[in-house]
């Protein structure tokens, strides 16, 4: 905490030309993220502030991007001002320095989608869900009607070969670092055929921008707002990919009611938007296929979290994931080879 302590000072000194005596600061919980936070109080003028505090080697890249070279500036400062210029609400950022590695942020508070989610009624918890379907669709709306300009996230998609990297994700650390499997033989083709025709599929469909973690914990509630934040990995790609994060999120479990009345409500958004979407039963087979590989990709992910960034805190959630991916696998018959292979090493995703 001392060397944060030296960094928040030092940006805060620069940002409101001194008077920063009697701070107060606490570090806050950040997720997997490789970069942390800190809030800070006291000892300059107005309401206390979050600093984020940037991982120097990772700060221009996204953690999970393949073979991209750094951009012209933070990714997380570029997709802000192209959001906010949308009017989409997401935080005030009131000072950057790069080279310190610290961005100064407005204060959102601590509560997120998911906290409130567990601490109230269902109908508060409908409310919710369908405010944040709202702010999807408006999301969508507004990019998609708004130019480019230099926003980074045009220059990344969802292709092929980046749906399968998070695909083979799952292959190396839930079955081969946690399960202790390695697919071979017939096995290994029945499961590459798979996840390649999957990936495939998935890259072909109509594209759009996309937040990529659009999720419960993502979304803070600060008064009657709903704000996004953790956008700085957007890119382009399928429209489902973010309805599909936030109904097959693996913190919070909506009953198959709910998630079906959220996919109406979607639909109908976008109808009145003007936004072209599929039939409803392309989509819901779409959005199946979407959960199986986010889905697939997360239990993964998780793991790879623990065993490679000595993070444990998501291992609980890989229970919750595997379940939707074996409810995904339940609508796909097409996929039942590929099920029946994975389900020998996986038995929670048996039939």
């Amino acid at each position: 905490m001392d060397e944060l302590s030296k960094k928040v000072t030092e940006a805060l000194k620069q940002w409101s030309g001194g008077g920063v005596a009697d701070l107060t600061l606490e570090l806050l919980h950040g997720d997997a993220s490789a970069r942390r936070y800190v809030r800070v109080d006291g000892g300059f003028a107005g309401a206390p502030v979050v600093a984020m505090i940037l991982a120097a080697e990772q700060a221009r890249f996204s953690e999970e991007a393949m073979g991209k070279e750094a951009p012209d500036e933070l990714p997380f400062s570029n997709v802000q001002r192209y959001l906010s210029g949308l009017g989409i609400r997401v935080p005030n950022v009131l000072y950057i320095d790069e080279p310190l590695g610290v961005v100064l942020l407005e204060d959102l508070g601590d509560l997120t989608v998911e906290r409130r989610f567990k601490t109230t009624d269902a109908d508060t918890q409908r409310d919710l869900y369908e405010r944040a379907v709202d702010l999807l669709v408006e999301l969508q709306t507004k990019t998609a009607a708004g130019k480019a300009g230099d926003c980074i996230a045009y220059t990344r998609t969802f292709e092929f070969d980046l749906l399968r990297w998070e695909l083979d994700h799952f292959i190396e650390y839930l079955l081969g670092a946690d399960r202790k499997v390695t697919l071979s033989g017939a096995d290994k083709q029945v499961v590459d055929r798979a996840f390649d025709e999957l990936a495939r599929g998935i890259a072909a469909w109509p594209r759009g921008f996309v937040h990529r973690d659009f999720q419960s914990r993502n979304l803070m509630l600060k008064g009657d707002e709903m704000v996004l934040i953790d956008f700085q990995d957007c890119l382009v790609g399928p429209h489902l990919y973010d309805l599909t994060a936030l109904l097959r999120d693996s913190y919070v479990r909506l009953d198959s009611d709910l998630v079906d009345r959220l996919i109406d409500r979607y639909r109908e958004g976008c109808r009145q938007a003007g936004l072209q979407r599929p039939a409803k039963e392309v989509l819901i087979d779409r959005f199946h296929r979407m959960t199986l590989q986010r889905k697939l990709k997360d239990s993964g992910r998780f793991v790879f979290i623990d065993r490679v960034k000595k993070n444990p805190d998501f291992l609980p959630f890989i229970s919750a994931s595997l379940k939707y991916v074996a409810a995904a696998f339940d609508h796909l018959p097409d996929l039942l080879p590929c099920r029946e292979v994975l389900a020998r090493a996986v038995p929670e995703l048996s039939p």
